[in-house]
């Protein structure tokens, strides 16, 4: 925004000073992206959340963008996983831009856990940064910034969520609404294509993000019609460039996403979505609940604080209609992200389902209270920049400000976190990475559709050979993967061995320890049978066969 609109409250930096601003900022934003996450920084090649299968999977995800983008970028949503579906990496996020952040640290030798650990802390930095740069420019007040940083990358429903990759990289979100407000108010094309990059941005992140953003320049468009209106010849053409790129930027996703959903009917009915459905207690327990589900108590302290903003907007002291404006478009965006978070307890969500195609492709309809939270977060950085110039606190209005900081993520905060000790993907991978001609592999147990989340080790280990793996698991089970199992669970039954070999096997790993009580006869079985050449023994009860 120009220095010269309204709207813009606090104080003024220095110009010799502006870039030295945002370098403390940011280091801030990362040392409470560590606080957060404690202790993960203390190790990050060894600390890992596998208690969640979900870790593993994006793990594997963001492997294979770094693997496959650079070496044949027409096939990157072939996937090894799931093996002979099509099209496997569209089952889950595309995690597209956390894979290109972290790709240097790949390239250096990082393993694939190291590199998502890396990625939770910078994408929960950049997160809180692109929230300080929007409320930033909204009131240039850099300790009520943090406010709104903290709010929006450290609330508890965030930190709930450091098992999804996705949802600490929501940084597009702030800044396609800065875009958009600076859109609205500039009819500049240069504002057209920061937009649409933004939301691209949040495309190639995560579908629940692209939504998000759609949803968010939307309204924000809408609430604001008074500031473009009446130039509404000018503004138009630059709403129509914003999408008319948006829609080509993100072409390559809705091409892989759209044959999934026609040709493997990848498509949540609105039955799924009202088993993720949130309630309206989600958003008044103080502490937040243990889901993503019943956690979107923004906190006292951001509740406060937005409310003051609010009630500032419409008090009589001069304000700026810009300011007033901007604050009815936050309360309009997460007024709209409670509203669709509640999913089918409201008509509305099934009137956006059936208007909005997009919208069948996603199950969680809770997680648009991420806009609420986002809202709320930034509504609380300009209320704390007007509590800031408030008369009552006069002095002491820097240190009341930095209290509100230290309050905010304190309320929010769950560290230490748990984590287990990750040992590294055995050797005996590597086995295969080296295995001349074709190789299609089949780990056992190979899981039923109930159990799918026990096949993410197998999936994650597959970035040691990235072979084809008939195993997988994902937000989506291909038909395939459901008909083997029928006959795959069986093994080593003759008719579970004479299945894989007509599916083309060549491969199997074999994880005794899983089979409990039976591992003993299922290793006798191997011996006894014709078809399996044992290749390679390795720790925990593996060993891998190739099958004649």
């Amino acid at each position: 925004m120009r220095s010269g609109e309204k709207g813009c409250v606090g104080p003024r930096p220095m110009a010799a000073s502006t870039g030295w601003h945002w370098w403390k900022a940011a280091l801030i934003c990362l040392l409470l992206a560590v606080v957060h996450t404690w202790p993960l920084a203390t190790a990050p090649q060894r600390l890992a959340r596998h208690d969640n299968a979900d870790v593993m999977l994006n793990e594997w995800i963001v492997a294979w963008v770094q693997h496959q983008l650079p070496r044949n970028p027409l096939t990157l949503f072939e996937a090894n996983i799931f093996f002979p579906a099509h099209d496997t990496l569209a089952f889950s996020e595309p995690l597209i831009v956390p894979a290109l952040i972290g790709a240097p640290a790949r390239l250096l030798g990082g393993t694939p856990v190291l590199v998502h650990n890396l990625l939770v802390i910078v994408g929960l930095t950049l997160s809180a940064l692109a929230a300080y740069a929007l409320a930033y420019a909204w009131t240039a007040d850099r300790l009520a910034s943090l406010v709104a940083a903290s709010g929006f990358a450290f609330n508890t429903h965030v930190l709930l969520r450091t098992t999804h990759l996705q949802a600490l990289h929501a940084y597009g979100l702030p800044l396609a609404v800065l875009a958009a407000d600076r859109l609205v108010l500039s009819r500049r094309t240069r504002d057209a294509v920061w937009l649409a990059i933004w939301l691209a941005v949040l495309a190639f992140t995560s579908l629940y993000l692209a939504m998000f953003g759609i949803v968010a320049v939307a309204v924000s468009v809408l609430v604001r019609y008074r500031d473009w209106i009446h130039q509404w010849r000018l503004a138009l053409p630059r709403f129509v460039l914003a999408a008319a790129l948006s829609s080509l930027f993100v072409l390559p996703l809705v091409v892989a996403y759209g044959r999934v959903a026609t040709h493997q009917r990848m498509t949540r009915s609105l039955e799924n979505v009202s088993e993720f459905s949130a309630t309206v207690r989600a958003y008044l327990a103080p502490r937040g609940g243990y889901s993503e589900l019943d956690s979107f108590f923004p906190g006292i302290a951001v509740s406060i604080l937005a409310l003051a903003a609010v009630m500032f907007a419409w008090s009589r002291e001069p304000n700026g209609i810009l300011s007033k404006r901007r604050v009815a478009m936050l309360v309009a965006i997460g007024f709209a992200g409670f509203v669709l978070s509640l999913g089918t307890n409201t008509p509305v969500y099934a009137w956006l389902y059936r208007a909005f195609p997009p919208l069948t492709g996603i199950r969680v309809a809770a997680r648009f209270a991420m806009l609420f939270l986002f809202a709320v977060a930034i509504l609380a950085g300009i209320g704390a920049s007007r509590v800031r110039r408030s008369r009552v606190f006069g002095r002491w209005s820097a240190a009341t400000v930095i209290a509100m900081i230290l309050v905010v993520n304190a309320e929010a905060t769950r560290a230490p976190f748990e984590y287990r000790t990750f040992d590294g993907i055995p050797n005996l991978y590597s086995v295969l990475e080296r295995e001349p001609g074709r190789v299609v592999l089949v780990e056992q147990p190979f899981y039923p559709p109930e159990g799918i989340f026990e096949n993410a080790e197998y999936v994650l280990n597959s970035t040691a050979h990235w072979r084809p793996l008939m195993n997988g698991y994902s937000g989506f089970i291909p038909q395939s993967y459901r008909e083997y199992v029928k006959t795959f669970w069986f093994f080593p039954r003759e008719h579970a061995i004479d299945a894989m070999r007509r599916a083309g096997v060549t491969h199997v790993i074999v994880h005794l320890q899983r089979f409990g009580a039976d591992a003993a006869d299922v290793e006798d079985a191997l011996q006894k049978s014709p078809y399996f050449e044992r290749l390679a023994v390795g720790s925990r009860g593996l060993a891998l066969y190739r099958l004649h």
